[in-house]
């Protein structure tokens, strides 16, 4: 059986509190996010791989595919 990938993820920008639900890449991560609402750019915190994996609701695709 096939893991079902979450697209979706609501990032929450640390430094506002805005959230923003985005579509996720399927194949990649994303290394840098502009907040629409403060125009921070966000990256990942150390040890992530990309900014949905440390402000967003749901893991990159490709994490949740390491399961």
């Amino acid at each position: 059986m096939e893991n079902e990938v979450i697209t979706k993820s609501k990032i929450k920008c640390p430094n506002c509190g805005f959230e923003n639900e985005e579509e996720m890449p399927k194949d990649a991560c994303l290394h840098f996010y502009e907040c629409e609402s403060c125009k921070k750019i966000l990256k990942p915190k150390a040890g992530d791989c990309c900014v949905f994996c440390s402000y967003g609701s749901v893991k990159c695709s490709p994490k949740q595919l390491e399961k």
